[in-house]
Parts: structure tokens; C-alpha cells; sequence
């Protein structure tokens, strides 16, 4: 029996499985129905306009390296259009690719002619070489962030570690805060700040997680960037204030901004700076004191801002062991009127030459970052797709990066005066029974509500249409000079550089908060 003989038989048995349930409001007849054109995803109709118009959509499948030799392989569309609609929908598992073949509307809007099964996108990322694959996918990641650059904007850079349960390539038992002695992958991140758009990620073994490895990467993204379209300043934790990358960032006349470790130098160098006088408001609490500072196996001294922030009372945060906080305890001499004070520190490096409260502004604004990556990793699939191979890892993470990217961009033209997370705009802007139905070669999406915001989302997503529809005919006017893509990102920075920087902060006219 053919496949669709056996579907069209399911089917048929469905519609006669027709029964009477009894229920506290009295007796409902229950009807059951295979492959109907239904989804729990109706909005996702305007984000695929968005993808289709500004030519996201069609240049991600155009350019995609993957082949078949064999007439009844899935096309393109069908792998590509399955592993988007997957992410979009928070998957971390290729099994659970399952849950959206019931989707009987997107996947014919994206052009495709089935979702397919979890095998069959293994495979088809399996067929795509890796260095063919890493420069496909590396080449949407600049484009969905290039046209956005021309505005002041920071390099946010970070290592994650992905503890690993499995025979997976590169599972490496190396350093590992949350999971000690687990085998672990490394994700090397590269974040535009501001708009929090993922430039570049790679996935290594679990022990090249230092910032020497992240090296190379860092590198490559910003000599392939123009002159004029390099961050303001690269910043990273302790883990990037390194002799060696920040000698590559000079060599290059790149402003940077590091934590460094408090290793014993260091710490003794805050013990000759406690009792100097002099320190400066570095905001938020904090002061800040500013010295140069020549480390072992630098080549030369460096501008450091010591930072602390006094902690009055009983128990203290005294440090960190293992990603978990040691509390240290204060006795006071209540009957002697004593009172003990305590500090926390923070030491920067930076070849930048803004002033203390500047600068522990700016380090301070990394927290926006971290922000970032904790949303990459519980509410998209980052670290997930996980497979017994690294190549397929590295084709996953760059994915999810890039739909992410044109997601959270898409959020923002619905929103410019407030960043919403996954976990808020996925059920705003995407959650909606949608139904399609034909008549007189119409097809026409009807929308039923999930949520009390339907409404707002009704009135926004018909308003970025709109404008969709406006760029489309402006790009039409001037023979595509500007092309619908541009005109987007050329709206999207007019209108969140309008918004401005949070009025409670103090900042310097040259802090550089990005465009977001």
C-alpha cells in the first residue's frame, strides 16, 4: 500500500471516530481530524512575509550547500524550512522536529512541500561539507548584522560551556563550573551589543575554552569588517585579559575593555592602592582609582582601573569557588561602637582613555550581555541538535544564531521601545490558531487568539506589513539602489538611536551604547 493511500485511509478512519464524551458542561461530540490545515503557529505568516521581502528567506536557501544525487530527496526548502520552524519553535532535540509535522499551513507559505522527518535532517546536514556549511552560514551572520554597523556599537565577547552526556566529538572533561569532571563542549561567542545580534559562535572541544582559543575567531570578525564599521571597543571578563589578545588588539588599534583575574599581582597591587586617597565616583556605589599596571609575561604596562565598592555588615560575599558564592563573616564590636567594613573588587584593563566613571559604566553594561546568552541558552536551542559529530554542532549553533538574529530583529520593528525576550515575544507575535482554507483560488489564514494580547499583536503585525509593503514599493522607485533588507535596517537604527540611553545613567558624551 502507497504512503498516500495509508494517510488518506488514516484519515477517513478519523472522521468516523466521531463519539459523544460526557463533560461537566454536558455531552460534546469529539471529532477527530488528520491533516488538517491548522497551526499553532498562525502569526508566524507575518514573519514569514518579513523573512520573503526583505530576501532573508530566499538568499539563506539560493546559497545553501547541499546536493542529492537522488530525484525523491527532500528539496532545499523542505530541509532548510524544517530546521527554522524547529528552532522558532524552541527545540533543543532533532526528535523533537516530530511536533511540527502537524503544521498544516507555514511550511506551503515557506515554499516547501513537507516538514521532514527527524532522520532525514540529520542526513541532510550530514551532506552539507563543513568548511562549505561554517562559510554559508557565517556569510548570513555578517549580513544579518553589516547594514547596522555604520552606528557606535560595542563587541561583546564570552565562553559558554555545554556539558555533554553522550559519545560526542570533542567531549573533553575540562573546566566546568556548573558540572564538575562532565564532559563538555566550549561556544566562543561574538555579540553585538545594544541589539544583542549574534556575530559569530564556534563550538570546540571542551578544553579550549580559554581566551586564546576565542582568539582566531575574534580576529577574523573584525579584520573582515571595514575601518569604519569596527566595534568602539571590544569587551570580555577575566577571561579575555590576556597578554597575547590584547597585543593582537593593539597591533590593531583596537580599543578594548577586559576584567582581569585577581591573581596574587594583581591582589597586591590593590593592597599598595587601599589606603591612597583620590579614589573617584565610578557610579552605581562603586569608586574606581586609576594606575597602570605591568603584570608577569606582559610585554609592556597597561592602563588598569581598580574598582571596589563597599560592603558594610555581618556576613560578606567574600568570593567565588566553582561558580558557587563563599560567604565570609564579619564579627563587629558592638560594645566598642565598631563597625567593619568590607570591600569588593573589580580590576579592568583598557587602552581607552575615558575617564573612571566612563569606564565602570561601561564594564557595568556588559551585565546586558550575559542577559543574552542566558536567553541563547534556555529559550533557544543553543547547545542543543546535539549529534556524536562536532560538524553537525557547528552547523546547529551558527543556525540558531542566525534565527535567532532575524527574530530578534523582527521583535524590534514590533517593539523598538522595549527588547523582548523569546519567552515573551514567541507567545505574542507567533502563538495563534491559524486555519487556511481555498475558494475561487484564494487562500485565505484565518487567526483565533491564545492570549489576552491578541489584539496588540493584531494591530502590530499589520503595521510592519505595512511598512513591509512601503519599503517593497520605495525599493521598486529607485531601481533596488536600496534594497528592502537596507531600508529595514535603515528604520530600525533611526528609530532605537531615538530612544536614547536609559535617562537614569550619567554618561559621557563618547560612551558607546550601541544602537539599541
Amino acid at each position: 500500500m502507497g504512503e498516500s493511500k495509508s494517510k488518506q485511509l488514516k484519515a477517513d478512519e478519523m472522521l468516523m471516530s466521531c463519539a459523544g464524551v460526557q463533560t461537566a458542561g454536558g455531552r460534546v461530540q469529539v471529532r477527530w481530524e488528520a491533516n488538517s490545515a491548522t497551526t499553532p503557529m498562525g502569526q508566524l505568516a507575518y514573519f514569514i512575509e518579513f523573512l520573503t521581502l526583505t530576501g532573508l528567506w530566499s538568499g539563506w536557501r539560493e546559497r545553501c550547500p547541499l546536493s542529492y544525487s537522488s530525484p525523491n530527496a527532500p528539496s532545499k526548502a523542505d530541509v532548510l524550512g524544517t530546521w527554522m520552524l524547529s528552532i522558532l519553535s524552541g527545540h533543543r532535540r532533532y526528535s523533537h522536529v516530530t511536533t511540527i509535522r502537524c503544521d498544516g499551513v507555514n511550511p506551503g507559505l515557506l515554499g516547501m512541500n513537507k516538514v521532514i522527518s527527524e532522520d532525514a535532517l540529520r542526513r541532510a546536514l550530514m551532506a552539507i561539507s563543513e568548511p562549505d556549511g561554517v562559510a554559508w552560514l557565517d556569510g548570513h551572520l555578517r549580513e544579518s548584522t553589516a547594514p547596522l554597523l555604520d552606528a557606535p556599537w560595542i563587541l561583546d565577547i564570552d565562553t559558554t560551556i555545554k556539558p555533554l552526556y553522550g559519545k560526542q566529538e570533542g567531549a573533553v572533561v575540562s573546566y566546568n563550573p556548573h558540572k564538575p569532571g562532565r564532559p563538555s563542549h566550549s561556544y566562543h561567542t561574538y555579540l553585538m551589543a545594544g541589539l544583542r545580534l549574534v556575530m559569530g559562535v564556534e563550538v570546540k572541544a571542551g578544553n579550549e575554552h580559554s581566551g586564546n582559543h576565542t582568539l582566531p575567531g575574534l580576529l577574523k570578525i573584525l579584520d573582515e569588517l571595514p575601518a569604519e564599521h569596527r566595534p568602539k571597543m571590544v569587551r570580555g571578563d577575566c577571561g579575555f585579559g590576556s597578554d597575547g589578545i590584547m597585543r593582537a588588539l593593539e597591533a590593531r588599534a583596537q580599543p578594548y575593555l577586559f576584567k582581569l583575574r585577581l591573581s596574587k599581582n594583581v591582589k597586591r597591587h590593590i593592597e599598595r592602592l587601599f589606603r591612597v586617597s583620590g579614589w573617584a565616583d565610578a557610579g552605581q556605589g562603586w569608586e574606581g582609582m586609576d594606575s597602570t599596571l605591568a603584570l608577569t609575561g606582559w610585554e609592556a604596562k597597561r592602563r588598569i582601573v581598580v574598582l571596589r565598592r563597599p560592603l558594610q555588615g555581618e556576613m560578606l560575599v567574600a568570593q567565588e569557588e566553582h561558580g558557587q558564592q563563599l560567604l565570609g563573616f564579619v564579627e563587629a564590636d558592638r560594645k566598642g561602637g565598631k563597625r567593619i567594613t568590607g570591600y569588593e573588587y573589580a580590576v579592568l584593563v583598557t587602552n581607552l582613555d575615558h575617564e573612571v566613571l566612563s569606564l565602570g559604566q561601561l564594564y557595568r553594561d556588559r551585565a546586558d550581555a550575559e542577559n543574552t546568552f542566558d536567553e541563547l541558552k534556555n529559550q533557544w536551542g543553543w547547545g542543543g541538535f546535539t549529534t556524536h559529530d562536532l560538524h553537525r554542532c557547528q552547523l546547529s549553533a551558527r543556525a540558531v544564531a542566525l534565527i535567532y538574529n532575524w527574530w530578534s530583529l523582527f521583535v524590534r520593528l514590533a517593539s523598538p521601545e522595549a527588547r523582548r525576550e523569546a519567552i515573551t515575544s514567541r507567545p505574542w507575535l507567533m502563538s495563534s490558531v491559524g486555519r487556511r482554507t481555498e475558494h475561487a483560488g484564494q487562500t485565505t489564514i484565518t487567526l483565533t487568539g491564545l492570549h489576552a494580547h491578541f489584539d496588540k499583536a493584531r494591530q502590530v503585525l499589520m503595521r510592519i506589513s505595512s511598512q513591509l509593503q512601503t519599503w517593497v514599493a520605495e525599493a521598486a522607485e529607485q531601481l533596488n539602489i536600496k534594497s528592502v533588507w537596507q531600508l529595514c535596517c535603515d528604520h530600525l537604527k533611526h528609530t532605537l538611536a531615538a530612544i536614547g540611553p536609559p535617562p537614569t545613567l550619567h554618561l559621557l558624551p563618547d560612551h558607546a551604547n550601541g544602537v539599541g
